[in-house]
């Protein structure tokens, strides 16, 4: 690994420890079992990503044991976790941080509820204000692709390009979500969860209720610029 600059080195340091512990969120709301799902963060003004090594389980995952990565998903040579293999998803991750530069963090998890969505291919309407705040109209559904190459991360993109939702269904796969940052995308990962839920348990009811798309503007315009403390986000 080529010398960096201490800047460098400290912006990548603070990735690396935001991203292994935001990896305990996923068990935390119970959207991973097992080693499924990862979590990364790009590295602020560098061509590098930070993501989860594969198939290790998250009690073993400290700072030291994230991976480092071009936006090729090439892994750095002689930087910490070099040794591992980088998730199965790196590839995708990667896609999306070449194309999609303001996304800072990418997750991917098989939770229950919005699995079974994609696995219906179905996008969740919106019909919860609280959907409406946060992704700003319908989840919508991507296509189904391969594990392995950029094939998850090209759908990902075409399919949120110019679409205000952070989250999407891969058909088949299950959820996948961006964020202005990695803990910003593990929000979305948490919330596109509990409406998933939300929404299968109303239509065991009967047919809910679409929110008028005027409502829909207006609710996540207030959500995404007033909502919460002017110094802290909308968090």
């Amino acid at each position: 690994m080529s010398r960096m600059s201490p800047e460098l080195q400290a912006s990548i340091d603070s990735v690396r420890a935001d991203v292994a512990n935001l990896h305990s969120e996923l068990t935390r709301y119970g959207l991973v079992v097992w080693t499924g799902g990862n979590v990364s963060g790009r590295v602020p003004g560098a061509d590098l990503f930070v993501i989860k090594p594969s198939g290790v389980d998250y009690d073993d995952l400290t700072a030291e044991s994230m991976i480092l990565c071009d936006l090729d998903g090439t892994v750095i040579p002689g930087s910490p976790g070099s040794d591992r293999s980088p998730s199965s998803d790196t590839a995708a991750h990667a896609y999306v941080y070449r194309n999609m530069p303001e996304v800072g963090g990418v997750v991917h998890t098989h939770s229950t509820y919005a699995t079974a969505w994609a696995a219906r291919g179905e996008a969740i309407p919106c019909v919860i204000t609280a959907q409406a705040d946060e992704f700003g109209g319908e989840i919508p559904l991507g296509p189904f692709a391969i594990i392995g190459d950029d094939s998850i991360g090209r759908g990902i993109v075409a399919t949120l390009s110019g679409h205000r939702s952070r989250a999407v269904l891969m058909q088949n796969h299950g959820p996948f979500t961006i964020g202005r940052d990695a803990r910003d995308a593990v929000k979305a990962a948490v919330m596109v969860e509990d409406i998933a839920r939300t929404v299968h348990i109303a239509r065991q009811a009967g047919e809910p209720i679409p929110i008028p798309p005027a409502a829909i503007d207006s609710l996540f315009d207030r959500y995404q610029n007033v909502y919460g403390q002017p110094t802290e986000g909308t968090d």
